[in-house]
């Protein structure tokens, strides 16, 4: 028995296809961890805008991520505007950082700015104030220095763009030859292109390799020359990656020259498809080797699930370039081919199901990468990184609607060309049924024709021959020649159905053009995860800065691990209990109250509301019963739970735990 599908019944299934993407979509927004990228300022201390009695001995910085750092990135000016700090910043933990200042500072308002790179690559500066004693004049900025801008912050970014032009055409337009129209390979344009494509991305990344030591510390156009600090910058994790792109693109030098070379001058058979195999599978390797550039070195690099980012970060690259640069390689066929080898109508309609694929790879890959950056859906609006992915998606939504009308004038093109093989076979049939009498008249007058044409070329010739003018004979040849060649142009551009299909491909060339500004853009954007955990922090930062201080907190917490001399109470003091750096005691006693030393004591800060910790403290031993931390950061106001862990022996311990109001 045959069974049909009917189109009810297929709406239905794309209908509860399309609901349980959103929903899996859903549920990966509603349950996003935290995660980190493109550095952020998470805490200070002292805190941004608090007064503090006495000077403090050192300034510390809490960030979202690592960062690096050079003997300048992190500076203390007085309010006369003058560095206050001793010696060169040291990472003091995970992610802190701190730097020692000189001692005597008077009152007024201090300045503290940074500068640092993320783990991302990306440049990352701000500053903020404190006072001693009461606020005063400061002769400082408050903006601090601007890491990435200037002058050659726009150059940098200006290589960015270029760097993925090139690259998207590059992939692109060998990927449409190959796979779409090989005889295409014989085309000075589309040559032209794919090699511009390669000589952009070469210039492009030794353009960025140059600038990445300037951009990412002083700022300044005469240290791009800088031999030491290009030096510091291939010990980076992003100078790799250029010297890397670089090498691949050696790999693709020869690449191009095969396709370009070898490849046009193979005859059809087994040989010329055991190359094209071949440059298919050199191509592909090459292409996801630079696309691997991008993604060890950039946002996909650092967070939440980089083993996984990575690899879909390279795909989402190619299938972009093949998309994109190969509609740049589409359009540029239909207008630049010559007449004799025009784009056929499966050419056009294999780059319509390539990149159909494309298209869907892209989606499944963008959904990914926007959980993992956004992280909730508030952050669609709420951030930057948010808003320009929502102008992304209307652009994709826009060329796809484009390409559909594509598509169908494709079909159209398609149409024709059939119509034509039939025409053409009924017309052979017909003659065939007829006789021979129509074909001979039709013989006897082509075979005229083409007397008189020789004749009128054998005349031309002998009076150039007979003046001696060889020179007139042959730019009588090229006019002829020029004329067909218009003749055949005028008959191929005379096409309504090709013509459209043209007009189609130039405006998805125009909105695909936008659509990769806006792609590099984001690149170089704080992702909304990030931003958003920033804000949180700066806002209780604030919220500690103006509230008064809550004094000291103590907790007593009863324990008994069970052992011999198990039982007894551990105290926690925490001073000034805020947002920042505190001051930490730890006291253990018997049930009598007299102290008593035990092996271990461990101290866990855990804010269960925001996913932050548990953060591990080990304390000093000072005395008998009494243990002490200077420094424990808490990044942010909360109700936090405050674990101990006691050990009285080698095998007896116990974690008790109580929960506070921090800031």
């Amino acid at each position: 028995m045959t069974r049909t599908i009917t189109p009810t019944g297929h709406r239905g299934s794309l209908r509860t296809l399309v609901l349980l993407l959103l929903a899996a979509i859903g549920a990966l927004l509603a349950g996003a961890g935290p995660a980190s990228a493109h550095a952020a300022l998470t805490g200070s201390d002292p805190a941004q805008g608090v007064v503090v009695k006495q000077a403090p001995s050192q300034v510390s910085l809490t960030f979202s991520e690592k960062v690096a750092m050079n003997d300048d990135s992190l500076r203390v000016l007085d309010p006369r505007g003058k560095p206050v700090q001793a010696g060169t910043p040291a990472n003091v933990s995970d992610t802190t950082y701190a730097v020692r200042l000189k001692s005597g500072l008077g009152k007024g308002t201090y300045t503290v700015t940074y500068q640092v790179v993320s783990a991302d690559s990306h440049p990352v500066s701000g500053a903020y104030t404190f006072s001693i004693g009461a606020p005063s004049q400061t002769v400082v900025s408050g903006t601090g220095p601007v890491a990435g801008g200037g002058a050659v912050g726009g150059l940098y970014a200006f290589g960015r763009y270029a760097s993925y032009a090139g690259f998207v055409v590059l992939a692109g337009g060998a990927a449409f030859v190959l796979a779409c129209w090989q005889r295409g390979a014989g085309v000075r344009a589309l040559q032209r292109l794919v090699v511009g494509g390669w000589l952009t991305l070469t210039a492009a990344t030794l353009w960025l390799l140059l600038l990445r030591g300037s951009y990412t510390t002083s700022g300044k156009f005469a240290d791009v020359f800088d031999l030491g600090l290009l030096g510091q910058v291939l010990q980076t994790k992003t100078g790799a990656a250029l010297v890397s792109r670089l090498l691949l693109l050696a790999a693709a030098a020869l690449f191009v020259a095969v396709l370009f070379g070898a490849y046009t001058k193979r005859e059809e058979g087994q040989e010329k498809r055991d190359l094209t195999f071949g440059l298919a599978i050199g191509g592909v390797v090459v292409a996801a080797g630079l696309a691997s550039s991008w993604a060890m070195a950039e946002h996909a690099s650092v967070g939440l699930q980089p083993g996984i980012a990575m690899p879909v970060d390279v795909v989402h690259l190619l299938a972009v370039a093949t998309w994109l640069g190969g509609l740049t390689a589409l359009l540029v066929a239909l207008y630049r081919a010559p007449a004799e080898t025009p784009v056929e109508a499966s050419a056009v309609r294999r780059f319509s199901r390539l990149a159909f694929g494309s298209v869907v790879v892209l989606v499944a890959t963008g959904i990914y990468q926007s959980w993992r950056q956004l992280g909730s859906w508030s952050a669609f609006t709420d951030t930057r990184y948010g808003q320009l992915l929502l102008v992304k998606i209307g652009l994709v939504a826009l060329l796809v609607g484009i390409a559909s009308i594509s598509r169908r004038w494709t079909g159209r093109l398609a149409d024709d060309a059939h119509n034509a093989d039939a025409v053409a076979v009924a017309g052979e049939a017909e003659k065939t049924a007829a006789g021979a009498e129509e074909p001979e008249k039709e013989r006897v007058t082509a075979a005229r024709a083409a007397e008189k044409e020789r004749a009128a070329t054998a005349k031309a010739a002998g009076k150039s021959a007979g003046s001696g003018d060889s020179e007139r004979a042959a730019q009588l040849a090229r006019q002829r020649a020029a004329m067909a060649t218009a003749r055949q142009k005028r008959l191929r551009d005379g096409d309504a159905n090709r013509f459209g299909l043209r007009r189609t491909v130039l405006a998805e060339a125009g909105v695909a053009v936008v659509l990769l500004a806006v792609t590099t853009w984001l690149t170089q954007t704080e992702p909304g995860r990030t931003e958003l955990d920033a804000k949180a922090a700066s806002s209780s930062s604030a919220a500690s800065a103006t509230a008064p201080s809550n004094g000291a907190l103590t907790l007593d917490m009863p324990f008994d691990t069970g052992g011999t001399d198990g039982k007894g109470v551990v105290s926690i003091d925490l001073d000034p209990a805020r947002v920042g750096g505190n001051e930490m005691h730890v006291y253990v006693q018997r049930p009598n109250g007299r102290a008593f030393d035990i092996p271990e004591v461990k101290v866990a800060f855990t804010l269960d509301a925001k996913k932050i910790g548990p953060l591990p403290v080990t304390p000093d031993h000072i005395t008998t019963g009494h243990w002490s931390a200077s420094g424990v950061q808490i990044p942010m106001a909360g109700d936090w739970k405050i674990a101990v862990t006691v050990r009285t022996s080698d095998i007896d311990q116990v974690t008790v735990s109580k929960n506070a109001q921090i800031g």
